[in-house]
């Protein structure tokens, strides 16, 4: 049976994360200011979601990032898409969320859930909640404000990122233990395997 964290251990991890993760929240809009950056608007949305990606143990941080990555680009091309070719209309819309959704489960079911599915749909997020209110004002301005809005919230994301996982990923020591087959405790306890 595995040996559990002390509580008082775990509450200290917790706060010592949080405390370390609202600080990066923090310092993405100050150096979004020196770097003469508009973070304000996306800091909070960024860092939460790169935290997500930072924090939630199912895979490697590496794989979690390339579904983040993946997620993000396509909806982009969404954008693009829709900019050029689709007409904004609620139908118009709808074509361009069903075919990022598509193209996303098509490009990621050859992983097996290597690349988890959950991390695309936070990239996808990332980019909409950066982009969509300015796009819905102009979407003739998609080649001059699309660029700006996905480096800003790409920015924010990476201080989230950074800030969740630089004490240490706290999913690698689940991803370490699915790799080497280990059960997990409620399928230990239905089938009576001890270790």
């Amino acid at each position: 049976m595995r040996d559990a964290a002390p509580p008082l251990f775990e509450m200290n991890s917790f706060l010592v994360r949080g405390f370390v993760l609202a600080l990066f929240g923090a310092l993405t809009v100050l150096f979004g200011r020196a770097l003469g950056l508009d973070l304000d608007q996306v800091a909070l949305l960024g860092v939460t979601l790169g935290a997500v990606i930072g924090l939630v143990p199912d895979r490697r941080l590496t794989h979690r990032l390339i579904g983040f990555a993946v997620g993000f680009a396509l909806a982009w091309i969404g954008y693009a898409v829709r900019a050029a070719i689709l007409p904004d209309t609620p139908t118009g819309r709808a074509v361009a969320v069903f075919g990022v959704l598509v193209v996303m489960v098509v490009l990621l079911a050859p992983t097996f859930g290597r690349i988890p599915l959950w991390s695309a749909l936070v990239g996808a997020a990332a980019m909409v909640g950066a982009y969509e209110q300015t796009y819905a004002d102009a979407p003739s301005l998609f080649t001059t404000d699309s660029p700006t809005a996905a480096t800003t919230v790409l920015l924010a994301c990476a201080m989230g990122v950074l800030g969740a996982t630089l004490l240490g990923d706290p999913a690698s020591r689940h991803a370490d233990a699915d790799a080497d087959g280990e059960v997990a405790e409620p399928t230990r306890q239905t089938t009576g395997a001890h270790a």
